[in-house]
């Protein structure tokens, strides 16, 4: 079982047993595969506030400063948590370790973030991949889509 693989059953034992969630996550996983593995990391460090909730940074459009975006930065190694602007000289936010897989189920439930921001290289904020959540929610709908049988053959086929 690969990481992902391990990360993925890990979600769906910890779903409430409610008769639906655990079957519901099995179902979205392939989204949430398809994008972990894009990834180099198999965790990364999130920014947290005292309450653990995900630092967000809000980026503007340079032409068009009225565009903003919200996005979370992910990090690969908790060292790179102090290339963020958000933790200078502020001792209530720490960087925690979360699996991908968990990090982009979060993303799908987070209304104001509109991406995560995915450092790859140690050390460098330099070619970030960012997962937009409108991505990955056109991903997880195209999981819960009932499967189309392939054209039915016509009845005189033979």
């Amino acid at each position: 079982m690969t990481d992902l693989e391990a990360q993925i059953q890990l979600l769906i034992d910890n779903a409430p047993h409610d008769g639906k969630t655990p079957e519901l996550l099995a179902t979205i996983a392939p989204a949430l595969r398809a994008i972990a593995q894009k990834l180099r990391h198999s965790q990364y460090y999130i920014l947290q506030n005292l309450q653990e909730r995900w630092i967000l940074t809000t980026l503007s459009n340079k032409e068009n400063p009225k565009l903003e975006k919200h996005v979370v930065y992910a990090f690969p190694r908790l060292q790179d948590i102090s290339l963020s602007s958000s933790t200078e000289r502020n001792p209530q936010v720490a960087g925690k370790a979360i699996p991908v897989i968990n990090i982009l189920f979060q993303l799908v439930a987070l209304e104001p973030v509109d991406s995560i921001v995915f450092f790859e290289t140690p050390g460098r904020t330099s070619n970030p991949i960012e997962v937009q959540r409108t991505e990955l929610k056109n991903l997880i709908k195209q999981c819960l889509q009932p499967q189309k049988p392939n054209q039915e053959l016509p009845p005189n086929i033979a």
